[in-house]
């Protein structure tokens, strides 16, 4: 991957030799290898089998977790945040493994639509929920740096699976509880 970075440098006309580029593809390699490290990732391995009794069967919901990925269209940033909710059978998921499964996905090349449904199904399958609803708002770089070079725009993204799909009462608390903003 050095290697790679050397010649995208030398191909846009600056020199490796200067001062401030000689260790440029070296630095630039293992912070490409951290933006992209969910693909040497696996849900278990971060969820670490963090399941817990409950017996609760009302919405948990993890708000604003913070979210930063690469488009695979053009490579570039798009951050933003993540809610996260779902309703229990009988285990609840630690806390910070919602955190761990976002960025496991989060960590990739691809679109947020994509993003928001793979995190939704991951926390349906290890929580074995009534249901997951999933909403992630992001800023994208490629909008905002390049082509349209539009400022101020917000993608917003859902993904509602189980309960959130088929009862407009739980899709309804869940949008009402991240209102809830004190």
């Amino acid at each position: 991957m050095q290697d790679s970075w050397a010649k995208i440098i030398t191909d846009i006309g600056e020199d490796l030799n200067r001062p401030g580029l000689v260790d440029t593809p070296k630095r630039a390699a293992k912070a490409f290898e951290f933006l992209t490290r969910g693909y040497n990732q696996s849900v278990d391995e971060v969820v670490n089998n963090a399941l817990f009794p409950s017996d609760s069967d009302e919405m948990v919901l993890v708000q604003d977790v913070e979210m930063y990925s690469l488009c695979e269209h053009h490579v570039l940033p798009f951050i933003g945040k993540c809610h996260v909710a779902y309703i229990p059978t009988g285990k609840v998921l630690g806390l910070s493994k919602v955190a761990r499964i976002v960025d496991v996905f989060a960590r990739r090349l691809q679109i947020q639509e994509t993003l928001t449904r793979q995190i939704a199904e991951a926390i349906m399958d290890v929580t074995e929920a009534q249901g997951v609803g999933v909403i992630i708002e992001a800023q994208h770089m490629c909008m905002m740096m390049r082509g349209v070079e539009k400022q101020n725009s917000l993608m917003k993204t859902s993904a509602m699976l189980g309960t959130f799909r088929s009862s407009q009462k739980t899709r309804e608390e869940f949008l009402s509880l991240l209102q809830l903003r004190g």
